[in-house]
């Protein structure tokens, strides 16, 4: 708690954090725009823009003198507001359609896009109500006008709710159910209070925090599920609280541990991706993650010295409470015990027993099923949201139309070029005229060059739009010529501009998707292959997160790409899917299925290694871990299924995808192919070369040394809690 008022603090008194920053290393684009800065510091190369776009009542031009003259008053207007350096005036730049109905002016801010401030906003949207009024179509686009997706905190307020009920239903206690909630907030609490701290000092700006509060909300919860379950367990069992206490963290504590390790290692390797964003985005979840785990191992033992006995059910505190029962109550307690001892298995052990007897048809059944839905995944299309994916009802994308309409498609998406030498100025009229004559080039602009003369820009508008293949095969055809260009004139050539920068970022993405995998899937075998001290039930975890990965992104594909079941999930406009959504589900998604992997595998582990049959041991795994796995992925999918009610695009899929994936890995994959494999691999699920067991450190996650401390007395039904105690 003093670690969580002294974070809060620092939050408190800290420096603003950064604006969202964009950058690249390494790519084309952004070395380009490096130079831009350099060469044209006075062009606000980082600075914010609103593309404002007019068009004449229908059946008149807009160069009418009337029209004109409110349009001219708009800009007038517009330069007037705040944080704008600069307003074109588009009849003087010829920026009019052919058609005579349609023209623009580019509002340049000083600025960038993340710091532009509500009176900036206000004012371009008051000039296009003035230019409405006047008679006149106006609409806005560019990364100045303000969108209206700012995170309102449903999303938790939702997963919070739906949580608590699910732990209420498997604990059957409002005291058991409240301390993973109060946990895991406290948790969210320093983790997040940590990132505004050190935003300044580190870059991390408020974006950084959402992937940490999603995945330290729902870990939080899950980690102290684990623990307070099994301290429930131990407790009925006989063991005396701090014994029962001990023996949780022991043994659900060690597994929390490396299931909270697996999702720090998902999460950290986004750093091989080399975009800061996303690094910054891993490692401030991670952290967050790490923060849970820390909170389970110290907070929650601490929680229930408070209330050792009140987070079991009411009907079983009596032998606990250190009152004399009643002979009532006595009567009930045997009947309860008689009961117990002739009740048959539970929910767990039941489906447990099924698998077994049908290991290879249930298999076959959730393999194929799984494998159904992963078949949209076939047709991924990845990109970036752009205007032309926003709602057709903003303003965002209806000034996309009305340009894509008068001045063609690739209007919306220009490539800038940028042209270095001695002789710039000639040296980009040479190249100009080249790109000019190329096929898919509609218009090239006339070059400026800067006030040194050693470096010019000219635009270059292609005739398809921006998200078009076609787009993109221009942008590589002029970079291969670059090496020509250079040859020609003596100057370098680059290509650059939001059509090219989104281009870098998805090969950027694609180019690091194999290394990430390959890095995480093998960090996370090591350690799965340490913790059960096995090579097969490592290989079949990767395998089957492999395939509950693949469905989910199947999944995401027919309701955001393709527009299944839209209407339903909110989806506005169906598009291509976030170039950086596979990484992320892939990063996110496996750390969370190997927490389910850890935790019901380490009971099968635990029971094995007392000597149980294989598949006694996996009965034994559902028996005991089967309800508390269901009810931290209902948690999971409640926390992650708060976010799609956000208006962020990007928070809507990344919930979605992560609340089916959840649902796919717990239920299908850990809690159906994995007892189905069990079945069939027998002993050899447990195999481990000698040498490879004398290699590795032993552990102990599954608490067998505890076995040789000598065993707790049972408590008797009426001891007192002081003799508890002692």
């Amino acid at each position: 708690m003093v670690i969580f008022c002294g974070a809060g603090f620092a939050a408190s008194s800290a420096p603003a954090p950064p604006a969202d920053t964009f950058s690249m290393p390494g790519t084309e684009s952004q070395k380009a725009f490096d130079l831009l800065e350099e060469r044209f510091p006075d062009a606000s190369a980082d600075g914010a823009g609103a593309r404002v776009v007019f068009r004449a009542p229908e059946g008149q031009k807009i160069s009418a003198p009337a029209q004109k003259a409110h349009v001219a008053a708009l800009v007038a207007q517009l330069k007037k507001s705040p944080q704008v350096a600069s307003v074109s005036d588009p009849f003087m730049t010829k920026a009019v359609s052919k058609d005579g109905s349609t023209a623009y002016a580019i509002a340049t801010y000083r600025v960038p896009a993340a710091m532009v401030g509500d009176e900036a906003h206000d004012a371009l949207d008051d000039a296009l109500i003035k230019a409405r009024d006047s008679g006149l179509t106006a609409e806005a686009g560019g990364d100045a006008v303000k969108i209206d997706a700012a995170m309102g905190g449903t999303g938790e307020k939702i997963g919070i709710l739906v949580s608590a009920v699910v732990l209420v239903l498997t604990f059957g206690s409002v005291i058991a159910a409240g301390m993973p909630l109060l946990t895991a907030l406290i948790g969210v609490g320093i983790g997040i209070s940590a990132i505004t701290a050190l935003g300044a000092t580190l870059g991390l700006s408020s974006t950084a925090s959402t992937l940490a509060m999603m995945l330290g909300l729902a870990v939080g919860i899950d980690y102290a599920l684990f623990i307070v379950s099994r301290y429930r367990a131990e407790l009925t069992e006989g063991r005396d609280r701090a014994d029962a206490a001990g023996r949780a963290v022991g043994t659900a504590g060690s597994a929390v541990v490396f299931a909270g390790l697996t999702v720090i290692v998902a999460l950290a390797g986004l750093a091989v991706v080399n975009i800061p964003m996303l690094t910054k985005m891993g490692l401030a979840a991670a952290g967050t993650v790490a923060i849970a785990v820390l909170v389970a191992l110290t907070f929650v033992p601490a929680l229930l010295g408070f209330a050792p006995v009140k987070v079991l059910r009411r009907r079983d505190r009596g032998q606990f409470s250190g009152k004399p029962l009643s002979a009532r109550q006595q009567r009930r307690a045997a009947k309860r015990a008689e009961k117990d001892a002739r009740s048959k298995p539970n929910l767990g052990s039941r489906w447990a027993s099924y698998v077994l007897r049908h290991p290879v048809a249930v298999l076959l059944l959730a393999v194929l099923g799984l494998g159904a839905v992963a078949v949209p995944a076939a047709s991924l299309e990845l990109g970036l949201p752009g205007e032309g994916t926003m709602a057709p009802d903003t303003t965002q994308r209806r000034a996309y139309d009305m340009l894509a309409e008068s001045f063609g498609a690739g209007f919306n998406g220009p490539l800038m070029i940028t042209v270095e030498g001695q002789d710039a100025a000639d040296a980009a009229k040479r190249v100009g005229e080249h790109l000019a004559e190329r096929d898919g080039v509609a218009a090239v602009t006339p070059a400026t060059p800067n006030e040194a003369g050693d470096t010019a820009i000219l635009n270059v508008v292609p005739a398809t739009g921006p998200t078009d293949a076609a787009t993109e095969n221009l942008v590589r055809s002029i970079r291969a010529l670059a090496d020509g260009f250079r040859a020609d004139t003596g100057a370098e050539v680059l290509v650059t501009g939001q059509t090219a920068m989104f281009i870098d970022f998805s090969q950027t993405l694609d180019d690091a998707l194999l290394p990430y995998l390959a890095l995480v899937v093998g960090l996370a075998f090591l350690l799965l292959m340490v913790v059960f001290r096995s090579v097969l039930v490592p290989l079949k975890a990767a395998l089957g997160f492999l395939l509950s990965v693949a469905a989910a992104l199947g999944a995401v594909v027919a309701v955001f790409q393709w527009g299944w079941l839209a209407d339903v999930f909110g989806v506005d406009q169906p598009s291509p899917i976030m170039s950086t959504m596979p990484i992320f589900m892939i990063g996110v998604v496996f750390g969370l299925a190997m927490d389910y992997e850890v935790f019901l595998v380490t009971r099968m582990r635990e029971a094995y290694v007392h000597g149980a049959r294989p598949a006694e041991a996996v009965v034994t795994g559902f028996r005991y871990g089967g309800r508390v796995v269901a009810a931290a992925a209902a948690i999971m999918i409640s926390v992650f299924s708060g976010f799609i009610v956000e208006d962020n695009d990007f928070i809507k899929m990344i919930g979605f995808g992560l609340a089916v994936a959840v649902l796919f890995d717990a239920v299908i994959v850990r809690m159906t192919i994995v007892p189905a494999l069990f079945a069939l691999l027998g002993e050899g699920a447990w195999w481990l070369p000698r040498w490879l067991d004398r290699l590795l450190p032993n552990l102990d996650v599954e608490g067998k040394k505890l076995s040789r401390t000598a065993p707790a007395e049972r408590v008797a039904p009426r001891r007192r809690e002081s003799e508890l105690v002692d």
